[in-house]
């Protein structure tokens, strides 16, 4: 049996804690993690005990550097495996409650998706957020970005391909907390505490009615579908650059 590559534990106050635990790779997410999150999400959905979802790794770092572009895959494979990203993705953005992402060190591509799937965001200093689809050609990003920051910045961000700092993601409203690159799991913990000691039910309402008022889950299902076909026609690896 393949060795685990990522642990999920609750704590007495609520707060679910689901921790990618690649460092070796800087948390770049193949098939088995995605398996493993997707499980994780579906224990945390069932289990009554959970008030609050977070997202961590166990490498400040970085929460993940995106796809594992090393990953050997046949072309069923790679259809296979962007079918999963795109479950996660769908998956995390109709949690029915509260989830937080601590955003320390590299946040890119498949990561950076993950961080924006989530509801709240803690940045650790060391944050380089990026969203790499058009420089690479994958049609994933907006579906969720832009329900964030808005038209004019999601564009921004998306057609450019850029990093952001820290202190630029907190002034798009990317993430909602700054904290030093050692603390963001902690910082995070602290935020998801806060919210677990809120009546469950009315968080789950609340998030219900935002959800369905934006339309979120809707456009990340769509966009989800598009990625898939888009490497089921291209048979591309992610990361796999063509002139």
């Amino acid at each position: 049996m393949a060795e685990a590559l990522t642990s999920y534990q609750v704590d007495e106050a609520g707060v679910a804690l689901l921790r990618l635990e690649r460092e070796q790779s800087r948390n770049a997410i193949n098939v088995q993690m995605l398996e493993e999150m997707l499980a994780h999400l579906a224990a945390a959905r069932e289990d009554d005990a959970v008030r609050v979802l977070v997202i961590s790794s166990n490498d400040q770092l970085g929460l993940s550097a995106g796809a594992d572009v090393r990953e050997q895959l046949d072309e069923q494979g790679r259809v296979r495996r962007m079918q999963l990203f795109a479950d996660l993705y769908d998956e995390l953005t109709a949690f029915p409650k509260p989830t937080v992402a601590a955003c320390h060190g590299s946040v890119v591509g498949g990561g950076a998706e993950v961080a924006v799937a989530c509801d709240l965001r803690v940045g650790g200093g060391n944050l380089r957020l990026k969203f790499p689809g058009a420089e690479l050609g994958v049609p994933v990003g907006p579906a969720r970005l832009v329900t964030l920051c808005g038209l004019s910045t999601a564009k921004y961000l998306l057609l450019t391909s850029r990093n952001v700092s820290a202190d630029e993601a907190l002034r798009m409203g990317l993430v909602h907390r700054v904290a030093p690159a050692a603390r963001t799991e902690e910082a995070a913990i602290e935020l998801a505490s806060e919210v677990a000691a809120l009546p469950p039910e009315s968080a789950a309402r609340i998030k219900r009615m935002l959800l369905d008022w934006d339309g979120v889950v809707e456009r990340s299902a769509e966009e989800g579908r598009g990625q898939v076909e888009w490497q089921r026609r291209s048979g591309r690896s992610i990361g796999e650059r063509r002139a």
